[in-house]
């Protein structure tokens, strides 16, 4: 059986996302052409590799294993082509950051303007995900670096101190809770909520928590920055839950009242995760040091 790297690379993508049509898009294939090389590849190896449903795909046995090596052999061919790069003209190369909603809107993108600048030829693949899901996908080798709730557990993980932050609750100044200096989740489910997009990690976690207090979020409109958030809760149509960093820049151009949560959750040490230090590509162990300074 023959199998290239596109298609070592289209069948990883595929199995992350997912969907056929979601691994296209990643591989930057057309959806039909990526359909005949998964088929191409079933037909080589004489045994399928996706159970197919509605619901989309997963790896079967056999694509398991595929996947193992797959990642394996793009892995070799990444670090030799970092390799060769160096004769070239220094690092260059792609590198996949993982990391929750917080970590991605309050300090990312200052630090990641400051690496990129500094390494023009280096390219980063940033996705938002949750943080228990970002300490899997780092596990399995999905992705090069991690940034997550320290709440977490981390396992095997070789880990480092990023930032820290807290959630707040935001109001108008003139809301019911603007006057109290804490209160805790439960009591806020009680009001209407200005939130993030419901597919955010933010917007699902605290789906998990309001579920665990037994109560809905009553979300009334969703969007997608903490400082749209912001400008909303300062309108009256609900309260916002945002990072302190967040708050304390919005008060001091809105009328906002600041609450502050008393749920131990609330306090956010952000964390950076790595398979090992030792497996990384150099330029994304230029990463890790950027984001530790």
């Amino acid at each position: 059986m023959r199998f290239d790297l596109t298609d070592l690379r289209l069948f990883c993508d595929v199995a992350d996302a997912g969907s056929i049509t979601a691994g296209a898009e990643r591989s930057a294939l057309a959806l039909a052409a990526a359909s005949t090389r998964i088929r191409g590849m079933e037909a080589a190896l004489g045994a399928p590799l996706l159970v197919r449903s509605r619901a989309g795909v997963s790896p079967t046995s056999a694509g398991l294993t595929l996947l193992k090596h797959a990642r394996s052999i793009l892995a070799q061919s990444a670090r030799m082509r970092e390799d060769l790069g160096a004769y070239a003209g220094g690092l260059s190369g792609e590198v996949r950051l993982l990391a929750n909603t917080n970590a991605l809107t309050e300090f990312l993108p200052e630090a990641l303007s400051r690496f990129l600048a500094e390494h023009p030829q280096v390219s980063v693949d940033l996705e938002e995900r949750l943080s228990d899901e970002i300490v899997g996908l780092i596990a399995e080798g999905v992705g090069d670096i991690g940034i997550v709730a320290g709440t977490v557990d981390m396992g095997r993980l070789e880990t480092f101190p990023f930032r820290s932050d807290r959630f707040v609750v935001v109001t108008g100044a003139d809301h019911l809770l603007a006057a109290q200096r804490m209160v805790n989740f439960a009591d806020v489910l009680d009001f209407d909520l200005v939130g993030l997009e419901r597919s955010s990690s933010l917007q699902r976690f605290l789906a998990s928590k309001a579920a665990r207090e037994g109560k809905p979020l009553r979300l009334r409109v969703q969007l997608r920055s903490f400082d749209a958030v912001c400008r909303l809760v300062e309108c009256g149509v609900g309260v916002g839950i945002v990072p302190q960093t967040t708050a304390a820049r919005a008060a001091k151009t809105m009328a906002l009242g600041v609450v502050g949560l008393s749920d131990d959750w609330a306090l956010r040490e952000l964390t950076i995760c790595v398979r090992g230090m030792d497996e990384l590509r150099p330029y994304a162990r230029e990463l890790v040091a950027s984001l530790r300074a």
